[in-house]
């Protein structure tokens, strides 16, 4: 088990430390880093903890930020493990890996293992959140997908953007500068990976690990996907991503068309698309009508024409699930965070991605082809 924190957020170093951290400005950098948090000394924070005004950083959650690479490249990751099989000697270990190295290395001798699924999802949050809500989100998302047995994900890549900050639950902000520069950062991490596939994989002596990879994003993360997407050239896309979940997306109901650009490519990148969306869902009710001229949203009306992809791209409507594991006037009202606080939508997620057929998923209506309706 690992969970990864990928950010183009500022590196900072808090007084009195000595290491570098994550800054909880509203501010985005050109480069990510990654760092790699610690579950292994990990407590669960007392409620008088949780009001303190120290409980911040590395007291939510501790975590160390990997060197950068000392050479750019796979090389060096390749070395490592062909002297580890005894069939290369050495002095490389992976203490001398940086970076994506280190976590492209570890990632695949966790996946390699005897399990049957050890599954990898990047997950990309949505708006409001600044560092200490990420890293509050990550002890969630542990709960939720990796120490539930009913998911088969166990590894987890989350990629922390400096979206704006309130404090007003529905006070919805416009981050698409910053969407922007974090999308670039996940397009970079996509030819890293890529060019780390044909660095390792060229070799026989190593076999890939026939493990999965998620994307998952939720609200205005799905604003990051897009701008992946946008450059993200068609001759250079491998189908390299099982499940894509879109959760409550705030892009607009064109995003599959062909003159956007964007989402139209997702059917190259995985097997299959889900767009979870809630017809009641208010949060994007005022992005629409605040800071989209009036545009529709994916998550709230579905997209605008998904014919060429059916047989790919499925809607899940989630309008009728209940809150039953989260309430409150913030879940109540917003209908925007079902992955969060319906066992139902949990439920449908976990299915899809132990990749069942979408005919089979229990607790659903089909309405025709690729429209289903999750019903109690």
């Amino acid at each position: 088990m690992a969970v990864y924190i990928l950010s183009n957020r500022k590196i900072i170093r808090h007084k009195g430390e000595k290491v570098d951290s994550f800054s909880n400005d509203e501010y985005s950098i050109p480069n990510f880093r990654i760092a790699k948090c610690d579950f292994e000394h990990y407590k669960e924070p007392t409620a008088q903890a949780r009001k303190a005004k120290n409980y911040t950083n590395r007291n939510i959650l501790d975590y160390r930020l990997f060197s950068e690479p000392e050479k750019q490249g796979y090389e060096e990751v390749l070395e490592v493990l062909l002297s580890e099989k005894g069939i290369k000697k050495s002095t490389l270990t992976a203490n001398n890996l940086g970076g994506t190295q280190r976590m492209f290395y570890e990632l695949y001798k966790n996946m390699s293992g005897t399990k049957d699924r050890s599954d990898v999802m990047i997950f990309i949050h949505g708006y409001a959140y600044d560092f200490d809500d990420e890293l509050k989100a990550i002890i969630d998302l542990k709960k939720l997908f990796i120490d539930n047995p009913a998911s088969p994900v166990e590894h987890i890549l989350f990629v922390s953007w400096p979206a704006s900050s309130s404090i007003v639950p529905l006070t919805y902000f416009d981050d698409k500068a910053s969407s922007i520069n974090s999308g670039t950062s996940l397009l970079r991490l996509f030819y890293f990976y890529t060019q780390f596939l044909k660095d390792i994989f060229s070799n026989r002596d190593l076999i890939p690990c026939n493990q999965r990879i998620h994307i998952m994003a939720h609200s205005m993360g799905n604003r990051v996907l897009q701008s992946m997407l946008y450059s993200l050239k068609r001759e250079n896309i491998l189908r390299v991503i099982d499940q894509v979940i879109l959760l409550n997306a705030d892009v607009t109901y064109k995003v599959f068309e062909d003159s956007e650009e964007s989402f139209n490519k997702l059917p190259l990148l995985a097997n299959r698309v889900s767009i979870y969306l809630n017809r009641q869902d208010t949060i994007l009710g005022i992005s629409q009508f605040t800071k989209n001229i009036l545009t529709p949203r994916l998550g709230k009306n579905g997209p605008s024409n998904l014919d060429p992809y059916k047989d790919i791209v499925s809607i899940i409507d989630c309008t009728f699930v209940k809150d039953d594991i989260l309430t409150g006037l913030k879940f109540d009202i917003g209908n925007h965070w079902g992955y969060l606080s319906s066992s139902q939508v949990q439920n449908d997620i976990f299915q899809n991605l132990y990749g069942i057929d979408r005919n089979l998923i229990t607790n659903r209506i089909k309405n025709n082809e690729n429209i289903f309706t999750i019903i109690s």
